[in-house]
Formats: structure tokens, C-alpha cells, sequence
């Protein structure tokens, strides 16, 4: 019988002190990806287009692209760029056209992206990413 108690107490002392561990139980969280898309607008000389003012869904207020060009979105979202004091691009003169192009990190334009203008209209950008638009111009990139 004593035996059989002792193991028993033995058995209850293991089971309360197996929760009293020494709290090690470190690991590792992957960071959370929230689809933020980072793209760049530059001109026909790959210099970047700074200070365009833009708004995507997601932002409360007007943003401007950074000093590379920089500009973030999350996916399928829309956002609106304002061209103003640009020439646009559809005189096709060199010497007046001021082109844009939507590129990613690696300089890849990004082909195939819906747009529509306000002065310019419908369209999809160009292979190199480039897209036509007009002289002060507001479009939509339906991203």
C-alpha cells in the first residue's frame, strides 16, 4: 500500500511541477506580408519623377512620389496621379514630351496596367511601361 501511495504522489508531484517550466519556449514569427507594392515612376532619360502628388484607396490624404520616384499601393487598389506641369507625352515631339514610366526595383517597365485619363482617356501602359497621357493631366492606374 505505501507503495502504491508514494507512486501516486509521484505521479501528482510530476504532472503540478511539468507547468513550472523555465518559460524557454522561444520562436520564431515570420513578419506579417501585407501586399504593400512598391513601383517607381522615371522619364525617358531613367531619372526619377519626384514630388508627383498621388492618392491610392488606401490612403486618407494625397501623398507625393519620393525622391527616387518611389510610390506604394497594395494590390488592385486605384490610384490617381496629378500630372500638373507636365506636357504629357502625346505630341510625340522629344524636345516638348515629357514621358512617364511605371518601373519596378530592376528598371522593368510594367506592362499591361489600366489607366484611364482625364483629358487623354482609356489605355492600358506600354510593354516599358509608359502610357500616353496630355498636358496637365490626372490619371487612374487601375493597379
Amino acid at each position: 500500500m505505501k507503495k502504491l501511495i508514494g507512486l501516486v504522489f509521484a505521479g501528482v508531484a510530476v504532472f503540478a511541477l511539468s507547468g513550472c517550466g523555465g518559460g524557454n519556449d522561444y520562436y520564431y514569427e515570420e513578419p506579417i506580408n501585407d501586399g504593400l507594392t512598391t513601383l517607381f515612376l522615371i522619364d525617358q532619360n531613367g531619372d526619377s519623377y519626384a514630388g508627383i502628388p498621388y492618392k491610392c484607396d488606401s490612403m486618407a490624404d494625397w501623398s507625393k512620389t519620393a525622391y527616387n520616384g518611389e510610390f506604394s499601393f497594395y494590390p488592385r487598389e486605384n490610384c490617381e496621379f496629378d500630372f500638373l506641369d507636365l506636357y504629357g507625352n502625346y505630341a510625340n515631339d522629344p524636345l516638348v514630351d515629357d514621358i512617364v514610366y511605371i518601373v519596378d526595383d530592376l528598371d522593368y517597365g510594367k506592362g499591361g496596367i489600366p489607366y484611364e485619363c482625364v483629358s487623354f482617356g482609356v489605355g492600358t501602359t506600354d510593354g516599358d511601361g509608359s502610357f500616353d497621357y496630355d498636358e496637365n493631366d490626372e490619371c487612374v492606374f487601375y493597379l
